[in-house]
């Protein structure tokens, strides 16, 4: 069901269970070292397009929040544990959620899983701030905030800070 712009509106129950989205990625020769492991600033790239995902997933994207609506979600910390190494040619998948959010931040999970092995390879978030194109700090507009509680499995309250 979608909402106002095409955002997606989730229906909410006490208890909704969180959207995932899940990213499928080919570890590329480029992104080896000498020994075929993945050099560990990838993650954060595959990350990205993780986030990229999910977002058009709920019905909008980078590029709508910001010609629309002149909003920016700038990264402020970025954390990745890895916990073991993504090997080139490997079939990754990036699970991404919506781990918290506030009228005036996003916090954004990761898992990079193997898909032979489903082995976990490495766990991470990221934070982002909500501003305008000044990089002032702004408030998400209401139809963001319905589709970042549904995605985050729970229901929606006005007047989150």
């Amino acid at each position: 069901m979608r909402g106002c712009a095409g955002i997606l509106k989730i229906p909410m129950s006490a208890h909704s269970k969180p959207v995932i989205s899940e990213s499928r990625i080919r570890v590329r020769y480029a992104e080896t070292d000498q020994m075929g492991v993945v050099y560990h600033s990838n993650h954060f790239i595959w990350f990205e397009v993780g986030r990229v995902d999910l977002l058009r997933q709920l019905g909008f994207t980078y590029k709508q929040m910001e010609k629309d609506d002149q909003l920016f979600i700038p990264l402020v910390d970025a954390r990745c544990r890895y916990k073991a190494p993504a090997l080139y040619d490997d079939e990754l998948i990036v699970r991404t959620h919506v781990r918290n959010f506030r009228e005036k931040l996003i916090v954004f999970g990761y898992e990079l899983v193997r898909t032979t092995d489903n082995l976990l390879l490495a766990e991470g978030e990221t934070t982002h701030v909500i501003t305008g194109s000044d990089l002032k700090p702004r408030t998400l507009p209401e139809k963001y905030i319905e589709a970042l509680a549904g995605a985050a499995g729970r229901p929606h309250a006005s007047g989150i800070k």
